[in-house]
């Protein structure tokens, strides 16, 4: 079963509009290309409680806005050797948001990206280093 999508305000509002208007459940569902059961659930929502507006759900609340979200994004895409961190900082200086580098993580992850995880290799001696070059 796909996720419901929510109506807007505008939406939620013209249909109540429409309805009072003495417009059916059905007709107003199609202009707005919803289900009717929708329209019935606001209609109920709003006899009930006078209000359209959704109301509030448990979870904790996101740290981070959309619009950090797509920075965070950005950032990743245009330094692609960035770690977290350097995101996270870069966050900070612009937005003055604090967050952890795993909020980053789990963004980037949200976005299908990876931050570069800097691995540091075995120290090589004088001898070692010169043979390498």
């Amino acid at each position: 079963m796909p996720p419901r999508r929510k109506l807007s305000d505008l939406k939620r509002g013209r249909a109540m509009g429409w309805l009072q208007d003495g417009v059916a459940a059905r007709q107003v569902a199609q202009r707005l290309a919803v289900a009717p059961s929708v329209i019935i659930r606001l209609k109920q929502r709003f006899q009930a409680t006078g209000r359209v507006q959704e109301r509030q759900r448990s979870g904790r609340p996101r740290v981070t806005t959309q619009r950090e979200d797509r920075f965070i994004q950005r950032q990743a895409m245009q330094q692609r050797m960035a770690t977290a961190n350097n995101i996270r900082q870069r966050l900070q200086a612009t937005t003055n948001t604090v967050v952890s580098g795993q909020t980053i993580r789990n963004r980037l992850h949200k976005f299908g990206l990876r931050a570069r995880r800097p691995v540091r290799g075995t120290t090589l001696t004088a001898n070692q280093g010169r043979a390498a070059r």
